[in-house]
């Protein structure tokens, strides 16, 4: 199976690009979706986040709020860090799981590895391929208040706190620019897509 680990800097549209993979028939594995799934009320790492940061965290209903656990955690270093303890080894987890289960069924296809925190979590040797989704800065912090509400200050942040973007940029195999419109993004992937399927038939794989 040829996969392909997905990442780029917060708010560049990373999410719109893995759905257009999708729609072309690849599968999608998403960290953020796994983290989610591995922080609902009662699990390990929610009782630890809650143990560590209080009920203040949860919402009416029990469940964590993740942009308040966020708004506490990415304006302190130790904090961020102590969070990246608790969710990545499980997200890393999960992840070899749920890949190993879509090999077994679906040995054919194209996976899509979708992971922020791609390089910054080690993630990047275990994958064939490796596409960088990037925009402005400028157009990160507008994305993010218009989003997620946050101040400029938030913003910004928010995006010094993951590796700088040219670094990923240096490190990919593939560049999307997402700074235009919509169409102008589709035909990046349509191009990406032939790419993708032509290493996959050929066994093609990147230098690790």
């Amino acid at each position: 199976m040829f996969k392909v680990g997905l990442t780029g800097g917060i708010a560049c549209g990373k999410s719109t690009v893995a759905r257009m993979l999708v729609n072309k028939g690849a599968l999608l594995i998403d960290a953020d979706q796994l983290a989610r799934e591995l922080v609902e009320q009662g699990k390990p790492a929610w009782v630890e986040i809650v143990d560590w940061l209080g009920e203040d965290v949860l919402c009416e209903d029990g469940s964590l709020d993740r942009l308040r656990v966020a708004g506490l955690v990415f304006k302190n270093d130790l904090h961020l860090q102590k969070l990246n303890a608790i969710i990545h080894p499980r997200v890393s987890g999960l992840f070899m799981e749920r890949s190993h289960e879509l090999e077994e069924s679906y040995s054919d296809r194209i996976q899509i590895w979708d992971i922020p925190l791609l390089f910054e979590a080690g993630f990047q040797d275990m994958v064939d391929f490796i596409i960088v989704v990037a925009c402005s800065e400028d157009i990160q912090i507008k994305r993010l208040r218009d989003r997620d509400g946050m101040t400029r200050d938030e913003a910004i942040c928010r995006i010094r706190s993951q590796l700088e973007l040219k670094k990923k940029i240096n490190s990919a195999d593939y560049v999307i620019y997402n700074d235009g419109a919509e169409g102008i993004l589709e035909e990046q992937v349509n191009l990406l897509w032939k790419k993708l399927k032509d290493r996959n038939y050929t066994g093609v794989r990147r230098q690790k």
